[in-house]
């Protein structure tokens, strides 16, 4: 929250199962940030998966920041 108040792009990138703790935290602060939702989990992947899901998130990672 600190960043965007300052004028700093931010992008939070989140696991799915972490959506709806994502909605009501924003709700409760009345912010809503910038959010890119990966696959889960995260822990037990491959190096290769991990650069897939990356791959996969990055253009809308960039589109968030760019926004």
């Amino acid at each position: 929250y600190n960043l965007d108040t300052r004028g700093l792009p931010g992008v939070n990138i989140v696991t799915t199962e972490f959506a709806e703790g994502v909605t009501a935290q924003s709700d409760s602060l009345g912010f809503e940030p910038a959010v890119v939702f990966v696959p889960h989990p995260i822990q037990n992947r491959t190096t290769a998966e991990i650069e897939a899901i990356a791959d996969e998130a990055f253009a809308k990672v960039m589109k968030a920041l760019t926004a």
